[in-house]
């Protein structure tokens, strides 16, 4: 019996080394270094999205495996590849792209700078709508499926609204705004569009399928009437009619396109080398000089970061975000700051706690600000420091505004067949029952204090702005604006990506601009015990795509704080996207 367990102990020690083996293998093959030769062709593959930052994946720590890329990560490496005299051509492959179009045209901007380099630049898509579509406009050819599909036929904004669905639960949302095109409450107290939400939403469509028009009418050399003409009264296509339009400059596959760079290639040899192996050789030099880069991204609640299952990350905890700050300002390391915003806003008590920490780390190191896709409302809120603040003209912004309001259950209570009996003292101690209306005594002094927070939200804004308020009130009133207008309309300094803010940043802190910078990323990412441990305490879910994609529609009520008791919300609408 003895002899016999100790076998099965030391069959259990060896099957567990053997796994240790594997792993540490396997470790080594995935984190060895490729070799890029001369006369490289990279091939960039592009899909999905591509997060400001990456969770961290238990897996790929454990196993080796990279995670995904997150989107600073991929520009760095373009740049380095750009720079890369061993990399003569790039091969571009979008695919089923879902980053906004802020993150598109900081890609584009990156790719053409490639180009200007000198780096022959090629691109194939298979299935492709706008957003492939206007990336791989910035190639020297642009290629496509023999039997793809362009799916091209215009842009469209979809607004869901809920006040029907409410209804027939029994339950009313009484909402109050502030700012005539603060329209997040529409949506759940009406069914339609008013003039005013019906306005600013034409305004961003107008403005971000003008951009694109613009920008692929110049790259296939055409003008912008002709190119809307096309698109419009033609798409989608085929992949003939795509050649015929000229849209695309041939049908191909990609073993031809290889041929293609090879006969032209003076030795007629060349290495193919993926995107994604490119990414684990050596990265460029880093400078002496640090500069932290902070991530400002997620919905902003009160307290901790919390999970969310129907966008895959996280949101922004006000007292994270104040123990990052803090951290970021400790570091004597450090010379600069460029905080990376992309984020809608939110819980407008917490952004404000998010303000002011951004104000004290500002009186210690030199900052700028960078927005990314989204960052209105309070994502706005928090920029507002006095420092430079940079959008790209594709971002959304502004949204200068508040929400406040409750939701009436009683219609919903007396579905289930519950009854409430209230005993209060006071004149306004039943203002955030469930199961009432406002009064209107109630109402007005709601719009007291919303009208009170709005003042100091305008207060804020023309401080840092350099502006008068009624001049802030008159581009505030909660409309969002894409980065072009927003610039226009004096709210940020600088179209441009991220590299522009690194540029300013320098500036500010005396840097050489062609200097080499390391940068310090915050928050930092979690060691392996670190994320074991938070594993063991968490109940993370993630949802198939398509419940999430359903799901997303309902999460005004689901990230409503403190529900079903009242809040306050610095935040642009949930459920609205261009396709």
């Amino acid at each position: 019996m003895k002899n016999w367990l100790w076998g099965v102990l030391t069959g259990i020690g060896l099957t567990f080394f053997l796994f240790m083996l594997i792993g540490v293998a396997a470790f080594w093959v995935r984190t060895r270094p490729p070799e890029v030769h001369q006369n490289t062709t990279l091939v960039l593959d592009l899909h999905g999205d591509y997060p400001e930052q990456t969770s961290p994946d238990l897996a790929g720590q454990l196993l080796g495996a990279p995670d995904r890329s997150n989107f600073l990560s991929v520009i760095e490496d373009i740049e380095r590849a750009a720079d890369d005299q061993r990399i003569t051509t790039v091969l571009l492959k979008p695919s089923e792209l879902t980053v906004g179009w802020a993150k598109m045209e900081q890609l584009r901007d990156s790719l053409d700078q490639l180009k200007r380099k000198g780096k022959s630049v090629t691109a194939l898509m298979a299935t492709a709508g706008s957003r492939e579509y206007f990336l791989s406009s910035v190639a020297d050819q642009v290629y496509l499926s023999p039997v793809g599909v362009l799916d091209m036929k215009g842009m469209r904004i979809e607004v869901m609204f809920f006040k029907d669905t409410l209804a027939k639960l029994g339950v009313q949302a009484d909402l109050e705004h502030i700012g005539k095109y603060k329209n997040f409450s529409d949506q759940f107290t009406a069914n339609r569009m008013s003039d005013a939400f019906r306005e600013a939403e034409t305004a961003l469509l107008d403005s971000i399928y003008g951009q694109f028009i613009n920008t692929v009418a110049a790259a296939r050399k055409r003008s912008p009437d002709e190119m809307r003409a096309l698109i419009e009264e033609n798409g989608p296509f085929t992949a003939e009619s795509a050649q015929r339009s000229g849209l695309v400059d041939g049908l191909r596959y990609e073993d031809q396109i290889l041929d293609d760079i090879k006969a032209h290639n003076p030795d007629r040899e060349i290495h193919r080398l993926t995107f994604s192996d490119y990414s684990k050789t050596a990265p460029s030099e880093k400078g002496r000089d640090r500069i932290a880069v902070v991530y400002a991204v997620g919905a902003i609640t009160s307290g901790e970061d919390r999970f969310d299952p129907l966008q895959d990350g996280k949101t922004m905890g006000a007292k994270n975000m104040s123990k990052v700050l803090d951290d970021v300002g400790k570091d004597k390391t450090v010379k600069g700051v460029i905080v990376r915003i992309d984020s809608p806003g939110g819980d407008a008590f917490a952004s404000d706690a998010i303000w002011r920490d951004m104000q004290n780390l500002r009186k210690k190191k030199p900052m700028v600000i960078s927005m990314s896709d989204v960052a209105a409302s309070g994502g706005y809120y928090i920029a507002m420091t006095g420092d430079p603040v940079v959008a790209e003209p594709g971002t959304l912004t502004g949204s200068i505004g508040i929400v406040y309001g409750k939701l009436n259950l009683r219609g919903l209570y007396d579905k289930l067949g519950i009854n409430k009996e209230i005993l209060a003292r006071g004149k306004f101690s039943g203002m955030d029952s469930d199961y009432q209306p406002y009064t209107p005594e109630e109402r007005q002094r709601v719009q007291a204090m919303m009208q009170d927070f709005y003042s100091k939200f305008v207060g804020k804004v023309a401080t840092a702005r350099k502006m008068s308020p009624e001049a802030v009130d008159k581009v505030a009133q909660g409309r969002v604006w894409t980065g072009e207008h927003a610039k226009s309309n004096g709210l940020v300094d600088e179209l441009g990506g991220f590299p522009k803010a690194l540029e300013i940043i320098k500036q500010k802190t005396g840097i050489r601009p062609d200097a080499k910078v390391e940068l310090v990323e915050y928050p930092r990412r979690k060691t392996l015990f670190e994320l074991l441990l938070s594993r063991a305490q968490s109940s993370e879910v993630r949802l198939p795509i398509f419940v999430s994609k359903v799901l997303t529609a309902w999460k005004g009520i689901e990230k409503f704080p403190n529900f079903p008791s009242s809040f306050w919300l610095a935040r642009m609408p949930f459920a609205f996207e261009f396709r």
